[in-house]
């Protein structure tokens, strides 16, 4: 695994032994990227939200793509920590949260861009946004990219309105738009 794009291309990542971490495949990741920069133009002036970060590969590509700062939330930070270090000259840009993505603190800073990439099956990304909603971890307008395996259902929270949908291989990855109830 590595980063695609940007100032870091080509640099490697540590990456999960085992089955119980399913980092976005490379190629889905470029393709993901391809399509925010049609979108929204580029990374300049983005807070990212790389929820269920695992090796943290989708924060840090937009790291090296421009963004402004990263916040990861994984309730298993070992190998994020690990990759993080590997860029010692974003380490201000770079917030870590260990914590259950459903049960998140009210946050400190609202995100544009959230990529949401439970274990697949779990039924865990719903809640995840209902968390994200809740406790005001999105910006008004921000998109939201939640990844799962291609038969799973996602029923999201009214806030957020689907409008694309890609599939990758064993991999689906919804498009939201988010709106803060009551704006």
């Amino acid at each position: 695994m590595r980063i695609i794009g940007g100032k870091y291309r080509g640099k490697k990542l540590f990456t999960p032994v085992g089955k119980e971490i399913r980092p976005t495949a490379d190629r889905a990741r470029e393709a993901l990227f391809n399509i925010l920069y049609s979108q929204i133009g580029g990374m300049q002036d983005i807070c990212v939200l790389d929820v269920f970060a695992g090796t943290g590969a989708f924060g840090l590509e937009a790291l090296s793509r421009g963004a402004k700062s990263v916040i990861f939330v994984d309730k298993d930070t070992k190998l994020l920590n690990k990759n993080t270090a590997l860029f010692p000259a974003e380490k201000d840009k770079i917030t870590i949260i260990s914590a259950d993505a459903a049960m998140l603190p009210p946050a400190r800073k609202k995100a544009s861009l959230a990529f949401l990439d439970a274990p697949y099956a779990k039924g865990l990304s719903a809640p995840a946004l209902e968390g994200l909603d809740k406790n005001n971890w999105l910006k008004n307008g921000a998109l939201c990219l939640v990844e799962m395996r291609r038969d799973e259902k996602l029923t999201p929270p009214a806030a957020y309105k689907k409008y694309d949908e890609r599939l990758y291989g064993i991999a689906k990855i919804e498009f939201f738009q988010y709106t803060q109830p009551n704006v």
